[in-house]
């Protein structure tokens, strides 16, 4: 009986992370592809934060807000390799795919893109992730006041921008 119990647990564990992994996958990396710019890096950040995900998924899916979790790990992960790179200055302009309906307006995505790395993180979660402020806070590890504050400010920024 106990040798049953070893052989079924691994088995519900990748079964949840599998479903967490499907539901999760593409939402994120478009996040992260819209900061950093880089679609191919993007794909291996947010891999590489599945992998993370998955070796603590225990832990990660305890958390109230795991794909902010996530969303966090894979742009830290592709910061790091853009600065290792010395790239993070001199990158092509990104591709966007054009069929993707919460990303379609290239004005948008460029007015998101000027916006300083920190009010940018609050926007994605925010608006592409549609997380709560609760949530964005726990995510970015920051009070909920400073989400409201930057979030208030981003978006002045690209009313100014988009107007």
């Amino acid at each position: 009986m106990l040798e049953e119990s070893k052989v079924e647990a691994p088995y519900l564990r990748i079964s949840t992370f599998e479903t967490f992994y499907n539901l999760n996958w593409s939402k994120v990396h478009r996040a992260v592809a819209v900061v950093i710019r880089d679609p191919d890096l993007s794909n291996e950040a947010v891999d590489e934060a599945m992998v993370r995900a998955y070796e603590n998924w225990k832990k990660v899916s305890a958390m109230a807000n795991s794909e902010g979790w996530v969303y966090r790990v894979a742009v830290n992960w592709a910061r790091s390799r853009l600065r290792r790179r010395s790239l993070w200055k001199r990158l092509i302009p990104p591709t966007i795919v054009a069929h993707d309906p919460e990303v379609s307006d290239p004005a948008v995505v460029r007015a998101i893109r000027q916006l300083s790395p920190r009010q940018r993180d609050v926007v994605i979660l925010r608006f592409l992730l549609d997380m709560s402020e609760a949530d964005t806070a726990e995510a970015l590890g920051i009070p909920q006041g400073t989400v409201k504050s930057r979030l208030s400010r981003a978006v002045d920024a690209l009313r100014e921008e988009l107007s």
